[in-house]
């Protein structure tokens, strides 16, 4: 059956006082006594002494800049000297959080900023020649008309099979889809290649790896789309990640021709189902050729397809394939077909204790291989159509690739 954060902001000294704090009124040098070099002295080491200067401070974003992303970086960086304090406050007067680099050449902060706020820098920075630099300045970050939160499909601590892709949905389709692929991180153990591509619209990007991953992979995703412009006036909500396993390469092979479904674990054959598949003379019943995924497990569905003139028709064992319709589940009035016809309105039929089975064993994101078909799964049918594009042509969905 069939159921229907970030971007730097250019530096620049413009909006940021430093007021260099003197001494004593310095005099010229005495003399020379007689006999002595009249050149500049010189170090152990044979080479000039660099001349003592006053601190030269940068801070990113500049001071006065306006329309700060914030999640941009926040910094003050010094030559010539080191940092001796630097406070970054709002308009409340609450401190950001920040921490000097261990040579004390810069200062950065440590969280990010809010929205539509002002912020003031103080302190100071000691040049090399002993002096005193204040800082000071202030600068505004981004007010945006509207915040898009990200959604991934994926869970922490959660097991998946071995062609689970990785999902990051919006509400909204992203216009600045580069921005948003610089945001985002995946990181795999053992090492696998892989590759973002925008689905749906531009409301949807995908990771996949090349290949299936290998069984036991640890997965980390992260998507750090506070601050990232997505589109005028639209701005990410907040950053999201997830961490989870790939489990045993679990992958069943369906072949409409022979009416039989092969299950393997780890490549290893475990189960030989005998299948009733889509009925092969009307097209919109065919089971679709193509690598499915399983995207759910219901021990219970009601089954509904108007085209196919039947409404909440009760199942049970459903392991959904694909958005469009197709599941494997049990049916025992079609079991005299199951191993000889097909007679389903796409999806693949099993007995009631075979299906059982399957459920049991099937895990979120295992692969779903169908041959023999005459109507090949693609991008109208639902969401996970990951598997149907070859390497080449999913690589040039990224907007980092195109």
């Amino acid at each position: 059956m069939k159921s229907t954060k970030r971007r730097w902001v250019p530096a620049a000294m413009l909006g940021l006082t430093v007021a260099l704090t003197l001494g004593a009124c310095s005099s010229e040098p005495a003399a020379a006594p007689a006999g002595a070099p009249t050149s500049s002295s010189q170090p152990a080491g044979g080479g000039q002494t660099p001349p003592a200067g006053p601190a030269k401070v940068v801070a990113l974003p500049a001071g006065g800049a306006q329309d700060v992303s914030p999640g941009d970086p926040v910094k003050i960086t010094v030559a010539d000297g080191t940092i001796g304090a630097v406070t970054l406050t709002n308009a409340d007067g609450k401190q950001v959080a920040g921490s000097p680099a261990a040579d004390k050449h810069s200062w950065s902060t440590t969280e990010s900023l809010g929205y539509g706020k002002t912020y003031n820098w103080s302190g100071n920075a000691v040049g090399t020649d002993g002096k005193t630099v204040s800082i000071s300045g202030s600068f505004g970050t981004v007010k945006p008309k509207r915040q898009v939160a990200g959604h991934l499909n994926v869970g922490d601590g959660q097991t998946y099979g071995v062609a689970m892709p990785i999902a990051l949905n919006f509400t909204n389709p992203v216009a600045d889809k580069a921005a948003v692929e610089k945001a985002l991180t995946v990181e795999t153990t053992p090492k696998t290649e892989g590759s973002w591509a925008w689905m749906e619209g531009d409301t949807s990007v995908h990771w996949r790896p090349k290949d299936y991953y290998a069984a036991n992979t640890k997965v980390v995703v992260n998507a750090k789309l506070y601050g990232v412009k997505l589109a005028e006036g639209t701005y990410g909500k907040q950053d999201v990640s997830a961490s989870f396993s790939i489990g045993h390469s679990q992958i069943v092979r369906g072949d409409t021709q022979t009416h039989r479904m092969l299950v393997f674990q780890d490549g290893k054959q475990v189960a030989d189902y005998p299948a009733s598949y889509g009925l092969d003379s009307v097209d919109w019943r065919n089971t679709h050729n193509g690598i499915h995924v399983v995207m759910e497990k219901d021990p219970t569905y009601l089954m509904s397809n108007p085209r196919g003139g039947y409404k909440d028709v009760f199942v049970r064992w459903a392991v959904r394939v694909s958005n469009n319709g197709e599941f494997i589940h049990a049916l025992p009035a079609s079991v005299w077909a199951q191993g000889n016809r097909n007679v389903s309105h796409g999806c693949v039929n099993l007995s009631t204790d075979n299906a059982k089975s399957y459920f049991d064993f099937a895990q979120i994101g295992d692969p779903v291989e169908i041959t023999g078909s005459g109507t090949t799964l693609g991008a109208a049918d639902g969401d996970y159509h990951d598997w149907t594009y070859n390497w080449a042509d999913w690589s040039k969905m990224s907007a980092l690739n195109s």
